[in-house]
């Protein structure tokens, strides 16, 4: 029984939420939602590592399908539907405030807090603060099984900081075509086989992603922090259904690899690994640059 509800919820949660996607990337970049009378075109319009237009509009397509499909997902409890609406929204809503308002200046919590440090509130250190907090909300609204307030208080904790974790990291990855949707297909498939109540969480977003996918790969589209912060904290909502050692486990990974962030790129670690690397370029164009081209930096998601 428990597979079959299991199977049910990917099915019917991953279908809607890729369903509901399409829909929502096609109405939004037939008619692009502009911001203080400005073109919605370049308000969503970007320059990816390559130096070609990309839109930004996949990552609201994403947080729209979630949404959608997770409304519709069967065999999610009233509390855990209401986490996930939460979690997703918000850290959607956030990521698109950063993709719009956001600039080069400060990157990275090293940048963002030193920016705060001096008196500077950037966008970023918003996203950051508005991610834990929504985080924390979202375990809490979730529930816990634990039979003591300390045991409750402390699974709420370790659960929003995994979904905090989650989202950041996740929009670490964003930075070449599809990274990111592999990732998450990834991370997400072993949390959907291990039970009925992860599946119904990741379905709707997993099945979104991979509507998306094809627009991330083809370059014409990317997640942004919008997509990216609202699929990573999806999954980490998900984790925070597992039981507190393998929960612990999982936020000791996501710490260790946003700390790793900060001194390494990721991008350079996956291209020197053969194993990585080609599943980084799986449906992806050769990375040629054109003749003559400035070398590619990390700064794809700079205002264009």
């Amino acid at each position: 029984m428990t597979v079959q509800k299991t199977v049910k919820s990917l099915i019917v949660g991953g279908l809607a939420g890729a369903a509901a996607a399409r829909l929502a990337y096609a109405a939004l970049t037939r008619n692009p939602p502009g911001c203080k009378g400005r073109d919605g075109r370049r308000v969503w319009g970007r320059t990816n590592h390559r130096g070609e237009p990309v839109t930004l509009l996949e990552g609201p397509a994403l947080v729209a399908g979630a949404a959608v499909g997770g409304a519709l997902t069967p065999g999610l409890p009233g509390r855990v539907r209401a986490a996930a609406l939460l979690a997703g929204t918000v850290c959607g809503a956030l990521g698109a405030y950063d993709d719009l308002a956001g600039s080069a200046s400060s990157r990275g919590f090293k940048g963002h807090l030193g920016a705060l440090a001096r008196g500077e509130v950037t966008s970023g250190a918003v996203k950051i603060v508005g991610i834990g907090t929504c985080g924390l909300a979202a375990a809490a609204l979730a529930g816990t099984a634990a039979p003591t307030r300390a045991g409750r208080a402390f699974d709420v904790l370790t659960g929003g900081a995994v979904v905090a974790a989650a989202a950041n990291l996740m929009n670490l990855f964003d930075l070449r075509p599809g990274r990111a949707i592999k990732v998450g297909l990834l991370t997400g498939t072993p949390l959907a086989a291990g039970g009925a109540g992860r599946a119904a969480v990741v379905a709707a977003p997993l099945g979104a992603a991979i509507a998306l996918l094809p627009e991330d790969l083809g370059e014409r589209a990317m997640l942004g922090d919008a997509g990216a912060n609202a699929l990573g904290a999806l999954l980490g909502l998900a984790a925070t259904r597992l039981e507190r050692g393998p929960r612990l486990a999982v936020l000791a990974g996501l710490v260790a690899l946003n700390v790793a962030s900060e001194f390494v790129s990721f991008t350079k670690v996956i291209a020197g690994n053969p194993v990585l690397n080609r599943l980084d370029m799986l449906g992806r164009r050769p990375p040629a640059p054109p003749a003559g081209a400035a070398p590619a930096s990390e700064a794809e998601k700079d205002i264009a």
